[in-house]
């Protein structure tokens, strides 16, 4: 059943479906079950294949036609498309067995934001980083869920949110690095709303898509902040959010079952699968990562 132009897209259920990316080169979605350890692959026209990684993921970026990036439990490690062969590349808090990764986007520059967590939401255990050519850099610590990381399409500003704090933020960023060059101040303030702020993605008019966890909806706040409209979506904990199609012009939502029990599973049947936002967007793709 579709409602609002909202239709199952995988219904392969995750138990916390994130991070989901396209690749426009071979029409295909990705995305993890980050708890499961599982990357999972559809094209928009094809069937879905599941990868287990052995190890907790979260993110994926392209690096060119033969390899992608991916954000795991141990740092950023380089996987060969052929085979799934995974290679650590810049290891990232490798030695915390309590923090994995979490949301991250690549910079139209080409620059890498990834953030950690607590497996457990430990308070303020996690941190967000800087990756470009080689170089990682701490940006924010004392981060407890890392999310929302995403950006103009001219690079001047990112995003971010501590998803605990209620608060979505904003900050001025050097184009040609991705580094901040300000201090960040705050966008969206969503303490008194429904839900938390989840994954984010920015469209060719600076209009900031938002996942709602616990909100059962996708928000879209103009450049200035101001809530422009909601998607009502058929999961209660809708996790992020990705330009999909040729055009970038539709949207894939991810969402999560992670914390409910058998009785408010039964409530919220669909929680955990992939949906189709087949509404109108001005999206753009994720430019691909600089490792080197």
């Amino acid at each position: 059943m579709a409602m609002n132009g909202v239709s199952v897209f995988s219904d392969h259920i995750c138990e916390l479906g994130e991070g989901p990316s396209y690749d426009p080169a071979t029409d295909t979605l990705f995305w993890f079950d980050i708890v499961n350890g599982k990357l999972l692959e559809k094209p928009l026209a094809g069937a879905l294949k599941v990868h287990d990684l052995g190890v907790m993921a979260s993110a994926i970026a392209v690096i060119d036609d033969d390899r992608q990036l991916i954000a795991t439990e141990i740092g950023l490690q380089v996987r060969d498309v052929k085979t799934g062969k995974l290679t650590l590349h810049t290891p990232i808090e490798a030695d915390n067995p309590l923090t994995r990764s979490n949301d991250s986007r690549v910079h139209p520059c080409g620059a890498f934001w990834t953030g950690t967590m607590g497996k457990g939401e430990e308070k303020g255990a996690g941190s967000i980083y800087w990756f470009f050519k080689g170089e990682l850099r701490r940006l924010f610590s004392d981060i407890t869920v890392s999310n929302s990381i995403c950006f103009s399409q001219d690079g001047a500003t990112a995003y971010y949110t501590d998803t605990a704090t209620g608060f979505l933020m904003r900050v001025a960023c050097d184009p040609a690095t991705g580094l901040p060059t300000g201090e960040p101040k705050v966008f969206v303030d969503h303490r008194s709303s429904k839900g938390y702020v989840d994954g984010s993605v920015v469209d060719r008019d600076g209009v900031l898509w938002n996942a709602v966890w616990g909100g059962s909806a996708v928000k879209a706040y103009a450049p200035d902040g101001k809530l422009l409209r909601e998607i009502a979506m058929p999961a209660t904990q809708a996790s992020c959010p990705a330009f999909i199609g040729q055009k970038a012009d539709r949207m894939a939502v991810t969402s999560a079952w992670k914390g409910k029990d058998e009785m408010q599973r039964k409530l919220d049947p669909q929680a955990g699968m992939t949906f189709l936002l087949d509404i109108p967007v001005n999206g753009r793709f994720d430019p691909r990562v600089l490792i080197a």
